[in-house]
């Protein structure tokens, strides 16, 4: 197998500001510290496992058709030329129809670079047509990622710099 990456936790600033920021005053700053301390890197179940799986930093409720913004305290530095697809846990999609919202993130290798230094988030939905509730323990795998490779077009002329998440790269500026 070939290595591509190396998962890292943000620092506990980034993810302080960020829990109060979804949360307000739902966790305060000693919850947030024994999140933070109890935030495991992702890792693989098997040697055969493809997938990384990221653990809840919190406990979480959904209701059917209900959706939470997670934090994952996590960031991934990748080579160039790989990006990580993020994905739900097969089992909570299977019995759940537990949903990431974008339906795959797409962690491309420049967001390491971000100012909220590449922090992962994961927004899913219990997307559940048959009444489940789910719960996810913290500390429990939700999210799972692949590292894939990608080629580009001989005429590519991609120049410009990443500086945020989600929909950053519309503006990204020429260097």
């Amino acid at each position: 197998m070939q290595r591509v990456g190396k998962f890292e936790k943000v620092s506990f600033e980034q993810f302080g500001e960020a829990m109060k920021e979804l949360f307000h005053t739902e966790y305060t700053d000693e919850l947030i510290q024994k999140a933070y301390d109890e935030l495991e890197l992702p890792k693989r179940a098997t040697s055969g496992s493809a997938g990384y799986d990221f653990k809840a930093p919190f406990t979480f409720t959904l209701k059917p058709g209900q959706t939470i913004k997670v934090p994952t305290g996590i960031r991934v530095k990748i080579d160039e030329g790989w990006w990580l697809g993020c994905l739900p846990r097969s089992g909570l999609g299977f019995k759940y129809r537990l949903q990431l919202n974008n339906t795959m993130g797409v962690i491309d290798s420049d967001y390491y670079f971000s100012d909220n230094e590449g922090h992962i988030f994961a927004k899913v939905t219990n997307d559940s047509n048959e009444g489940k509730e789910v719960t996810v323990e913290a500390g429990s795998g939700f999210v799972q990622a692949i590292f894939i490779p990608y080629g580009i077009t001989y005429s590519d002329e991609a120049n410009g710099i990443r500086n945020g998440g989600m929909g950053s790269t519309d503006g990204a500026k020429s260097k």
